[in-house]
């Protein structure tokens, strides 16, 4: 009998080492290692590995005849998608517990299933019953969704070559687990195995599969790196339960843009997907109050138009706070030094909230002008014009900096109805003049000048 080795494995990273230290030794992150047996290396280790001959072939012959798309009958998912779902591939959807991963992937099998497609869902974390409970609440009935309650992949593969279905979810990648591994479900080796068996079924067999991952408390997507890495999508589920948003993020994809957002909306009746985000986000605006000012961003291929609120109050303690919503708070705590160099205002003593309503989080810096408008709009108790939007990037000197893809925010704004736009000088230059008769552009090269400007 072989004797097993033990081995300790990074729970950030995927590491291995023989010894237990405090820290990794390639990420360097403490209290991540734990103790698993090591995986024997033997024959066919992957259950679901096809075997095939291959050979190198020239990139001009190459076969993309059999590449093609599904369409989910979802606009704003099959946008995410570049175009729709690409048979045989391998996606992975991530997020918060209850968010509506579950909800979102058996809308999707009822999408497909109305296409003639067999669709096989491993529903690991609760019973058939359960999951059928879900699917008449949703109004879900079709004769080719296949629910199926087990953890073990052994029998879930033998399904799969009974069956032979079209589609395969597995809720959750964490709760699936191989017997013949002694490491507990969700472990570093269990979820890195798995993933590796999914992947052979997604390539080998042509099955396009879903996978369902949990989230850690800091928000990324649990399991070893490589999980990501293998994967053809990954799709992060996002937002704000209170509002009933959800908003779903492409970072990573290889058939399709990355960063790219879709907007949903949970009802009773499930996930209803949201055609004009803009039209959504600023239809609560309240107009003519001091704080308030509207920035186009761009989420992916699409330009949004968000409204960055900004309350600034006396402080009660010797140290002021600095609160952020949806917005990185050490950018925010750069643009109020950046505010009190340049304008003098005297903010060490007052507490700033900053907040993008909706729930959306935004990390480019085009919204930096907008949200320094906003606290000195607060701060000086004056309103910026509701029919005026404000972006930029700022620099530590209080110069505003140039943006990328001006005239798809612009285009954005005048379907909204907006009638100035307060933005860089340097944006100006080599813009379509067709847009300065439907839209005032006032270009701006310094803080100063923009506080001014709308201010006084």
């Amino acid at each position: 009998m072989v004797k097993q080795k033990s081995v300790w494995v990074c729970n950030e990273c995927g590491n291995k080492q023989f010894k237990w230290t405090g820290s990794c030794n390639i990420c360097k992150s403490w209290d991540s290692l734990a103790e698993e047996l090591e995986v024997s290396e033997k024959v066919g280790r992957f259950e679901a590995k096809v075997s095939r001959e291959t050979k190198p072939v020239l990139i001009e012959d190459v076969d993309a005849a059999n590449f093609k798309r599904m369409h989910t009958g979802y606009r704003e998912f099959d946008r995410l998608m570049g175009g729709g779902i690409v048979s045989g591939s391998l996606n992975l959807l991530g997020g918060e517990p209850g968010i509506g991963k579950s909800t979102m992937l058996l809308q999707l099998s009822k999408r497909l299933a109305d296409q003639g497609l067999t669709v096989l869902y491993i529903c690991g974390e609760e019973s058939a019953e359960q999951t059928s409970l879900r699917a008449k609440r949703l109004g879900i009935k079709s004769d080719k969704i296949y629910l199926y309650s087990e953890t073990n992949f052994s029998q879930i593969r033998a399904q799969i070559e009974k069956i032979h279905p079209d589609v395969l979810i597995v809720d959750s990648v964490q709760i699936v687990y191989k017997s013949e591994l002694s490491s507990a479900p969700g472990s570093v080796t269990q979820v890195r195995e798995i993933a590796m068996e999914c992947m052979h079924l997604a390539k080998g067999s042509g099955i396009t599969t879903f996978l369902i991952g949990h989230v850690t408390k800091s928000g990324d997507i649990a399991g070893p790196r490589v999980l990501e890495h293998i994967v053809d999508t990954v799709l992060e589920f996002e937002g704000d339960r209170q509002h009933g948003y959800r908003l779903m993020r492409s970072v990573k994809n290889r058939f399709g843009p990355t960063d790219d957002v879709a907007l949903f909306q949970m009802n009773e009746k499930g996930l209803v997907e949201i055609l004009n985000p803009s039209l959504t986000f600023l239809e609560e605006r309240m107009t003519g109050a001091p704080g308030s000012v509207i920035i186009p961003t761009i989420e992916g291929t699409r330009s949004l138009l968000i409204e960055v609120q900004a309350l600034v109050a006396p402080s009660s303690f010797a140290t002021s706070t600095r609160r952020s919503t949806g917005l990185d708070p050490k950018r925010l705590t750069l643009l109020l030094a950046v505010l009190e160099k340049r304008m003098g205002y005297q903010l060490h003593a007052l507490d700033v909230f900053v907040s993008i309503a909706g729930g959306m989080k935004i990390t480019e810096p085009a919204i930096d002008l907008g949200t320094i408008l906003a606290i000195a709009s607060c701060y000086c108790n004056k309103p910026i014009p509701s029919d005026t939007i404000v972006m930029g990037e700022v620099g530590l000197g209080g110069e505003v900096r140039s943006i990328p893809r001006i005239e798809s925010r612009i285009k954005e704004s005048i379907n909204m109805g907006f009638k100035r736009c307060i933005l860089s000088t340097k944006n100006l230059k080599g813009l379509n003049k067709k847009l300065s008769e439907k839209i005032v552009l006032q270009g701006v090269t310094r803080v100063e000048e923009a506080i001014k400007t709308l201010l006084g």
